[in-house]
């Protein structure tokens, strides 16, 4: 390894690699370690549920015939692949779709990459359930910080894209604490982080979620894994990433402020500030489906009784959901959907026919999408409001400011668990359903996280 003073090194590289290196000694407070159950489960969940969707069968397939060591569960298969190879197929089975947790700050989807580069590690090392949930929980809080600290520009004006970027580096954080690599070995890692460190926002035009859960999911696990296991086999690199005069914070910054990547470090713990979802469909249409579920349920709406739909939504990132050709980005065609079946399941999120059935093609020609500044800049964020004017006179208005899932207004536990056991039930069956449920539930208790296999093989 090369060898530094500890003045060559930046603070923020000194303060992070010491944090992670120590992580799997570190206590977590309760609120935490049960906030960590819950995003680990509705991870595993949409793993399991995306390895019946296109990305999650190509992945699979893809890693299939490259062969090598038996190190950890493509899940959903029966297949045991090599550490990098397991964290990239199940990065893409966790974003195959819209079913995934959110982070509004740091402006990513951090289980989908975190969480299979956490797990496919600590399966190669054979380490506790205690051990997984303390590399998750970091790993939250280094790629929320890492993009966050890049001060990147608004979503519709980014040049890079915070979904690549913030699965890199908490993937990578969490697998070198998983290896407990010293603060040295952990630099390193996070050189090889930024180095590898890319993503471009033109994912927004990918029509089949294929590439999209490669992006924010497959390449971040993958990558992060690669550069912890590249240092684990003796790879040197350089000492700091975050500082002189090429940096990554030069390289990919809009408006750094390189000290927010330790801010309120082990206090503020950037799991608490993530979201899980209620509906299986894109960040920014959450709102708009709370909205339409009140306005339904409310005055027992039918789609006979609209006359025209007014959907207001914040105009950073109407651009991600604006009549797009895959339903579960589509806002347009959800609302629709949800006032002609009264609400929205997983299901009918997912079926592409319906977006040709001429009842929703017909409630979709009645709605006006509106941007709105105000609503961008509203707190809590990705607020919505929906108008319909009925066919008898009547003005229904609902706006909807804390979505359902986010931290202002978050899920129980029976709801978070409902919801993976509707997702996983048909693919593991019910009794392994609920011993999935159970064991996640109780993971400071599981001695190998390779117990987790016999849960997650299909």
């Amino acid at each position: 390894m090369n060898a530094h003073s500890s003045s060559d090194i930046s603070q923020e590289a000194s303060v992070l690699s010491e944090y992670i290196s120590a992580t799997l000694d570190r206590e977590l407070p309760s609120d935490v370690v049960v906030k960590t159950k819950h995003h680990i489960l509705d991870t595993l969940a949409a793993i399991l549920s995306g390895s019946r969707l296109r990305a999650g069968r190509l992945a699979a397939s893809y890693v299939e015939p490259i062969g090598g060591a038996s190190e950890a569960l493509v899940i959903g298969t029966r297949l045991i692949v090599p550490v990098v190879n397991a964290a990239l197929a199940n990065g893409m089975a966790g974003h195959a779709d819209e079913t995934d947790d959110s982070h509004l700050a740091g402006r990513f989807h951090p289980g989908c990459g975190i969480v299979p580069a956490a797990l496919a590690m600590a399966e190669k090392q054979d380490r506790s359930g205690r051990d997984f949930l303390r590399a998750v929980a970091l790993g939250y809080d280094v790629g929320a910080r890492t993009t966050i600290a890049l001060g990147l520009h608004r979503p519709d004006t980014s040049r890079h894209s915070t979904h690549s970027l913030g699965p890199a580096f908490g993937g990578a954080a969490a697998a070198a604490a998983i290896l407990r690599l010293d603060s040295t070995q952990v630099r390193h890692v996070l050189s090889y982080s930024a180095q590898q460190a890319s993503g471009i926002p033109f994912w927004q035009r990918d029509r089949e979620h294929v590439e999209k859960a490669f992006d924010f999911g497959g390449m971040g696990a993958r990558n992060g894994v690669a550069a912890a296991t590249m240092v684990a086999a003796g790879f040197s690199a350089v000492d700091d990433p975050f500082s002189g005069k090429h940096n990554l914070f030069t390289a990919l910054g809009e408006n750094p402020d390189p000290s927010l990547m330790t801010a309120e470090l082990g206090s503020r713990y950037e799991i608490m500030r993530a979201s899980i979802k209620k509906w299986c469909v894109g960040s920014p249409i959450q709102a708009v489906l709370d909205a339409a579920s009140f306005l339904v349920s409310t005055h027992s709406l039918r789609a006979d009784d609209v006359k025209r739909i007014v959907i207001t939504m914040p105009d950073d990132r109407i651009h991600i959901v604006d009549n797009r050709t895959m339903p579960d980005v589509c806002v347009q065609h959800l609302a629709a959907l949800a006032i002609l079946d009264g609400t929205i399941t997983f299901e009918s999120s997912h079926d592409h026919d319906r977006m040709n059935d001429p009842a929703i093609r017909a409630l979709r020609g009645l709605i006006e999408l509106v941007p709105s500044a105000e609503l961008t800049a509203a707190v809590p964020a990705r607020q919505a409001i929906m108008e319909i004017e009925t066919t008898d006179g009547r003005h229904l208005r609902h706006h909807a400011q804390a979505v359902r899932g986010t931290p202002e207004n978050p899920m129980d536990t029976e709801e978070i668990e409902a919801k993976a056991r509707d997702l996983v039930t048909p693919i593991i069956g019910a009794d392994r359903a609920k011993m999935l449920i159970e064991t996640v539930n109780r993971l400071e208790e599981v001695r190998s996280i390779r117990h987790l296999r016999e849960l997650l093989t299909a």
